[in-house]
């Protein structure tokens, strides 16, 4: 292995960005966001269906949110410290308004479909066939709103051999095979710390309900819109599937990076770094900070391609220099190279640092018990329709009777439902 000397290096390339003012400059306020007038109907459960859900209600959307009568909504722990709100419930139910409607019974269907045909958008996310079996599937809907855009989100699909099969986000992970990729090298299979498949089928819902949308916008004809956590992982694996087609071994790298070397999380004299290398003008001023710029341009080492191939060695070579080195030190080299580098934070460390609170992915929010607490922001950024956490996870039942009288239901009609218990 090549042995690296100290050196220095005093390049400094940074480009700066804007102030978050001048981003804003053209920012109305008479807006909720880009959807602001689009009426969506959420009628889900757990977590990828109501991430679908959640991302419109950011992006401005009259998100409704119905759950059968005595639902208590979600309350997984923790509980937000000094609250009593789940942290699931205040992530993804924010921005919405909630109805309590029993589906189940024929009362509550009718009830359903009324304020379907007030909507643009039903989102659902139950096994496929059991909307339909209660009279509110997606031919139920279209025949009371022809133009309505029905997004299902499920485990399998609305169609193959698995679809009828219940399907949760480890499953999903675990069946297209991401899940075997992921963990470290020698460790066994292990599924991601976060809803990763619901959350990517959160997203690609409300994509593709976008996309439906703008579809019926230019010709009048709405649609079902099929979304799969399975179909999901899978389209965001990088062609892993195209290359498993094919038989090509695809080995576990742990924190490194099959197609760019040297790039893993690195121990410092006092934490982790990760740093990646994917240009070979990276590895050129690396090797100059390691004191071996022979290698800057040495066969075997040049190229990306080949230093993949010395994929041990170059990464040996890189821990080596920063393990003696603090992380402080460290970054500010990489930082002065123009290398991609980062702390290995954990969340606690990432909800205090300056960026991140500058971009607003912390927003202090009142909660239903009149508490407050430091909600996750949305993610894209708006520049003449910003976009906020502008409520938090609602009551289950609060706008109930806000809605219908909304529909134009009498005070009477309200309470003959009421008692036959259609809903809350």
């Amino acid at each position: 292995m090549a042995r690296c000397l100290e050196p220095w290096f005093l390049a400094e390339t940074r480009v700066g960005g804007m102030e978050k003012s001048e981003f804003y400059r053209q920012a109305r306020t008479d807006m909720t966001g880009p959807l602001d007038g689009v009426r969506v109907i959420d009628c889900t459960t757990a977590w990828a269906g109501p991430m679908a859900g959640c991302l419109l209600a950011d992006f401005g959307a009259d998100v409704i949110r119905t759950t059968p009568p005595g639902d208590p909504g979600i309350t997984w722990p923790p509980t937000i410290p000094g609250t009593s709100r789940s942290f699931g419930a205040e992530t993804v139910n924010r921005n919405k308004r909630s109805m309590s409607i029993d589906l189940r019974m024929a009362e509550g269907a009718a009830v359903f479909l009324e304020l379907v045909a007030s909507a643009d958008i039903v989102v659902e996310n139950f096994k496929p066939g059991t909307l339909a079996g209660w009279g509110v599937g997606y031919e139920d809907c279209r025949a009371v709103k022809e133009d309505i855009v029905y997004l299902s989100v499920s485990g399998y699909g609305q169609f193959g051999p698995k679809s009828p099969q219940p399907g949760y986000d480890p499953a999903a992970l675990a069946y297209s095979g991401w899940m075997a990729l992921n963990g470290s090298v020698d460790g066994p299979p292990t599924k991601a710390p976060t809803f990763l498949a619901d959350d990517l089928a959160g997203m690609h819902g409300a994509m593709s309900a976008l996309a439906a949308l703008h579809h019926r916008n230019q010709t009048g004809e709405g649609q079902h819109v099929d979304v799969a956590l399975l179909d999901s992982i899978i389209y965001q694996s990088n062609g892993m599937l195209t290359l498993g087609a094919r038989d090509v071994e695809l080995p576990r790298y742990g924190s490194q990076v099959a197609v760019c070397a040297p790039t893993n999380s690195y121990q410092s004299a006092d934490g982790h770094v990760f740093i990646a290398l994917i240009l070979d003008s990276h590895w050129r001023a690396l090797t100059e900070l390691m004191g071996c710029p022979e290698l800057a341009e040495a066969p075997g080492y040049a190229t990306n391609n080949e230093r993949v191939e010395r994929r041990d060695e170059v990464d040996q070579m890189l821990a080596d220099w920063c393990v003696t080195r603090t992380s402080e030190d460290i970054l500010a080299a990489m930082e002065t190279a123009g290398i991609v580098a980062s702390p290995v934070n954990d969340f606690a460390t990432a909800a205090r640092d300056p960026h991140i609170l500058e971009r607003d992915m912390l927003q202090e929010t009142e909660l239903l018990d009149g508490t407050t607490a430091p909600l996750v922001g949305p993610a894209a950024k708006f520049s003449r329709t910003p976009t906020k956490v502008r409520t938090a996870s609602a009551p289950v039942n609060a706008h109930t009777e806000e809605v219908l009288h909304e529909l134009g239901f009498d005070s009477d009609r309200v309470a003959t439902l009421r008692a036959s218990g259609a809903i809350d």
